[in-house]
């Protein structure tokens, strides 16, 4: 029974994931077909993850205070809400393309904080259910990315065949879903809790998160690379539906291209769970990252479908260790008093660039072609990539987890 806890927070990370990725996959793949924009469509994904990096860097304080589970459970509820608005209005009066992009806002500026939630919960329900960190980190990887093997040919087979306000129905009720099972049956974490006359202020709160991730040299170091690839990532929800559509002219095959990724990525990450805890880290991290700048070269060629299917299937085998190996790290160094506020830090940290990756994708791929922009991204991260394996800070990965929490700034 001690480990039911832990196996809910898993269930209910797998509901609301898959939904958000059917509904990833739906929207801008709506805006593109309505509107025959690139632009446009990255328009769309922008709206969408520009408030994740908002909300989780202002938002961890008030998971700190508000609760881990009282938090996952009102984001939840109120994502629900503002996803199922989008079909409702489109049903009934119909929906501007700005109304769209407002909504879009909406829902993943409160499903932020849901998430930081659920990842601050981790540790304390890891501690219950008394399994290693790296096992545990590994299969919750393995959830979030078997949610894009599944929720993405699900996504593509709906939204082919029903339309986009289908799949974002069923995003809206996965929320609920998530709301339901965490509220029932995850229990409240006790935690430290300061009195309120003794409580710094919010911004000061805030900046608390900040001063850890700064002045701890490891983890400042992984927000700053990851920084940079995701950066470089981030035309890739753009790119992909103009790939699919010229060379392929099915939502379909999206999809199946997603899932391809999604699963190889699934057996990267279970790999992981079951060998981690064995494998050095440093050169796990660099060497699986260093995979992607041959993916990308290889799909800047506009190769057939098998070959592409072939190059996501590396690129998703080689990045499924890295989420669960730096969630372990994270869990390991970062004290219970602050994880809302530094896991929201570090995640506000690492999708800073997101948005403004998504806006340029959208320019450069009608600038300059499908092949040219993942050519150029190719290029990109094998400059990134490579440093990686001469960065000193990286070699802090190998330090036993006691030795390097004793040296991590104290919270205050």
């Amino acid at each position: 029974m001690k480990r039911v806890p832990l196996y809910a927070l898993y269930v209910a990370d797998a509901i609301s994931l898959v939904g958000n990725v059917i509904a990833q996959l739906a929207i801008p793949w709506f805006v593109l077909i309505t509107t025959g924009s690139a632009a446009l469509t990255g328009l769309a994904v922008f709206f969408n993850f520009l408030p994740i990096v908002l909300a989780a860097f202002f938002g961890g304080v008030v998971v700190d205070r508000l609760g881990f589970r009282t938090t996952s459970v009102v984001a939840d509820l109120a994502s629900a809400s503002a996803v199922a608005a989008i079909p409702l209005l489109h049903t009934t009066v119909g929906i501007e393309i700005w109304q769209l992009m407002a909504l879009v806002f909406l829902g993943a500026l409160l499903d932020a904080p849901g998430t930081t939630a659920r990842q601050a919960l981790f540790p304390d329900l890891v501690a219950r259910a008394e399994i290693g960190m790296e096992r545990a980190a590994g299969v919750r990887s393995s959830i979030q990315r078997g949610s894009l093997l599944v929720g993405a040919p699900i996504g593509g087979v709906l939204v082919a065949a029903f339309g986009a306000t289908t799949a974002l129905w069923i995003d809206a009720v996965s929320f609920l879903f998530s709301a339901a099972l965490i509220a029932g049956v995850v229990p409240r974490v006790a935690r430290k809790v300061a009195d309120e006359d003794e409580r710094p202020g919010y911004f000061s709160e805030l900046a608390e998160g900040i001063r850890y991730i700064w002045h701890h040299r490891l983890i400042r170091a992984i927000v700053l690379t990851v920084l940079v690839t995701n950066f470089l990532d981030a035309p890739f929800a753009v790119v992909m539906p103009v790939f699919a559509r010229e060379a392929f002219g099915s939502a379909a095959d999206l999809g199946v291209l997603y899932g391809v990724f999604g699963g190889f990525a699934l057996a990267g990450s279970l790999a992981f769970s079951a060998i981690g805890h064995r494998l050095p880290k440093r050169m796990t991290f660099v060497c699986c990252f260093s995979v992607a700048p041959f993916a990308y070269l290889v799909l800047a060629t506009v190769p057939s479908f098998p070959v592409a299917i072939a190059a996501l299937a590396a690129f998703g085998l080689a990045s499924g260790p890295i989420n669960p190996l730096l969630g372990t790290l994270q869990f390991q160094l970062v004290p219970a008093e602050l994880r809302g506020r530094v896991f929201g830090a570090i995640t506000a940290g690492a999708w800073a660039a997101i948005p403004v990756g998504v806006l340029l994708g959208g320019v450069v791929v009608e600038t300059i072609g499908v092949g040219g922009t993942f050519l150029c991204i190719g290029l990109c991260y094998a400059l990134v990539t490579g440093y990686g394996f001469f960065n000193p800070a990286f070699h802090e990965m190998d330090r036993p987890p006691a030795e390097a929490a004793a040296e991590a700034p104290a919270p205050p």
